[in-house]
């Protein structure tokens, strides 16, 4: 592709398809892993406009925006942006997009399953795991609720 390609309807970034009508910021808050905010300090350690369409970004843009978002600790992003800090495996602060966030959301309930913590047993229930109420929420099956008697003739 050429440097300045113009506008596409739809820019891939990060293996997720953008679409080019959006403001940047929006539309890379459309990554599993980017918010709103990730996003605006992305774009701000980029150095572009985060009210850019997406689909006006031109090839090298792109490339900067990937490169952030691969390692963005040494990009200039703060480790109390990341999503994942202190890995429970490296030690290490990570920011996991796409697939490897869903990965690792996966592994972590099942490490919780497998050691038998309150939280792992709660999941394996299929039950609430952050404190809420379970008498009147969360319920399976069909409607709860009260039945009226049939009348009974004398």
């Amino acid at each position: 592709m050429s440097e300045e390609t113009g506008y596409r309807h739809v820019v891939r970034l990060a293996n997720t398809d953008l679409d080019g009508s959006l403001p940047l910021v929006y539309g890379l808050a459309g990554i599993k892993g980017v918010g709103f905010n990730t996003a605006l300090a992305i774009l701000r350690v980029a150095g572009i406009n985060p009210w850019k369409l997406t689909g006006e970004l031109s090839d090298e843009e792109i490339r900067k925006i990937e490169s952030i978002l691969v390692d963005p600790l040494s990009n200039g992003i703060p480790g109390w942006m990341l999503n994942r800090r202190k890995d429970y495996e490296t030690g290490l602060d990570l920011h996991l997009i796409g697939s490897d966030l869903i990965f690792k959301a996966r592994q972590d309930i099942e490490r919780e399953i497998k050691i038998k913590s309150w939280r792992g047993i709660r999941h394996s229930l299929g039950l609430k795991v952050r404190g809420q109420r379970t008498a009147t929420t969360g319920r399976f099956g069909p409607t709860v609720g009260v039945t009226k008697k049939k009348p009974t003739q004398k």
